[in-house]
């Protein structure tokens, strides 16, 4: 009988901050496959008798994932990590997961435009391994082939694991979109075999049917992974990224987790449903007249008469440290991070109510 196993924990001394507890206690599971840590939520305290945390690989279906697995498989629904956080009911007809892998392709991010700006161009660089980090834990992946070579992926990821939407950005080295440089892979996909003459795969075919394809907000797995933690809710993918890599990611679970909406619209019930039972500390983006931080704030309080639960704390911080030019420029948090070493913001906390 064979009895090894793919991931093991860690048998050397090196420990990390414990996601629960927030001490450096946490001893991280590896892929013996490939020598390198599993994503950083994976791992035991092993303060065993302070401390329960213990976010296992097998349980939690990351053998399933790394292997290509049914997407609809990957969260152990006998065994949920916080059984109060709510499922949608609605059906929904998924990415394909095989072509949502094939994003992940570790060869690409040496060509990653906007990994690579974070590596090298920007004024003040991030560690590889917090990099790293942030890219296993969104799954952010890379076009690799085709005019949109070297662009990065976004995949909104909803709290079951399946992916419903990735969009494709194009940046230039100071990581601001390119003229054009906005895509879903799906419309990709589609245009190819326009282009070709291929037939449609069998799953674009449903999936190109639905009217709304980001229904789900991004990062939106994470409330999972965290089910206590508060949520700092941006409008930008690239945006809740800076986010977490400037005030790093959650070691304990006073720590936020980076969401985004997608756009200025999508500030909605229907995808906020799922932030009941949290603190969310809500950035809008800089807007003429301040016209997006009102509009969010009174669709907020509309979404918290439904769900009380939903504890909205809009931040000004944008608002009162802006000019007009800024706020007509429609500057998002991540402008302002980016000029600033994030060394000076790791542990910085809110200290939310």
């Amino acid at each position: 009988m064979n009895t090894s196993f793919r991931f093991v924990l860690d048998r050397s001394s090196k420990k990390f901050k414990c996601n629960k507890c927030g001490n450096k206690s946490l001893v991280r599971y590896i892929d013996t496959n490939t020598g390198e840590f599993l994503p950083i939520e994976y791992g035991r305290c092993d303060k065993e008798t302070r401390c329960s945390y213990h976010f296992n690989p097998y349980k939690e279906g990351y053998l399933k994932q790394v292997e290509g697995s049914d997407q609809i498989k990957i969260i152990n629904r006998q065994t949920p990590v916080n059984p109060l956080i709510p499922l949608r009911e609605k059906k929904t007809i998924l990415f394909d997961w095989d072509t949502f892998l094939s994003t992940l392709n570790s060869k690409g991010y040496s060509e990653n435009t906007f990994v690579q700006n974070l590596l090298l161009n920007v004024p003040f660089p991030f560690e590889v391994e917090d990099l790293r980090d942030v890219i296993k834990l969104y799954k952010l992946g890379t076009i690799i082939s085709g005019n949109r070579k070297g662009a990065i992926t976004f995949p909104f990821i909803d709290i079951e694991g399946g992916v419903r939407a990735i969009q494709v950005k194009q940046f230039d080295k100071l990581n601001h979109t390119i003229n054009g440089g906005t895509d879903f892979l799906h419309s990709m996909i589609q245009r190819e075999c326009d282009y070709k003459k291929y037939e449609y795969p069998e799953w674009l075919n449903g999936y190109l049917q639905q009217e709304r394809k980001v229904s789900c907000l991004f990062g939106e797995h994470l409330l999972r992974m965290f089910p206590e933690n508060p949520v700092a809710l941006v409008e930008a993918p690239k945006t809740a990224i800076y986010g977490a890599l400037y005030f790093g990611l959650p070691c304990s679970f006073h720590d936020l987790i980076w969401l985004a909406v997608y756009n200025k619209s999508s500030f909605s019930i229907e995808k906020l449903s799922v932030l009941q039972r949290r603190k969310v500390l809500v950035f809008p983006d800089l807007s003429e007249h301040s016209n997006t931080f009102k509009e969010w704030r009174d669709k907020a309080e509309i979404i918290q008469n439904k769900y009380p639960s939903i504890n909205f704390i809009f931040s000004d911080l944008l608002e009162k440290g802006s000019n007009d030019i800024d706020r007509n420029r429609g500057l998002d948090l991540a402008d302002y991070l980016i000029q600033y070493d994030w060394r000076v913001f790791r542990g910085f906390s809110y200290n939310l109510p």
